[in-house]
């Protein structure tokens, strides 16, 4: 059974900044593409970056410039500098076998950003 294990949610002030990471345990199978979705409340779930074991990344225009992706193995990092009120959301990491992040894969259990003064 595969699990992804997120962790470096927390409250920050505006134009602070955090460092989310995943890593998963368990299961026999190669990953391709890692990415983090966001959802706040009363909105769709989002995805927010992503990158593919080329190194090939994307980023939603509302975070560029602000936001970095990288990956180490398996393990994929998601640094958010200049954080605003509306990067707060639950962010979820996910993880595929294939090169598109939207292909069924694997999620984490959601870790929790609070971007407030």
């Amino acid at each position: 059974q595969v699990q992804l294990v997120e962790s470096g949610g927390g409250l920050v002030q505006p134009g602070g900044s955090l460092r989310l990471s995943c890593a998963p345990s368990g299961g026999d199978f190669t990953i391709n593409a890692m990415g983090w979705y966001r959802q706040a409340p009363g909105k769709e779930r989002e995805l927010v970056a992503a990158i593919n074991s080329h190194g090939s990344t994307y980023y939603v225009d509302s975070v560029k410039g602000r936001f970095t992706i990288s990956r180490d193995n398996a393990v994929v990092h998601l640094q958010m500098n200049s954080l605003k009120p509306e990067d707060t959301a639950s962010y979820y990491c996910k993880c595929t076998t294939t090169a598109t992040i939207s292909s069924p894969g694997y999620w984490g259990q959601g870790t929790q950003v609070t971007v407030s003064s």
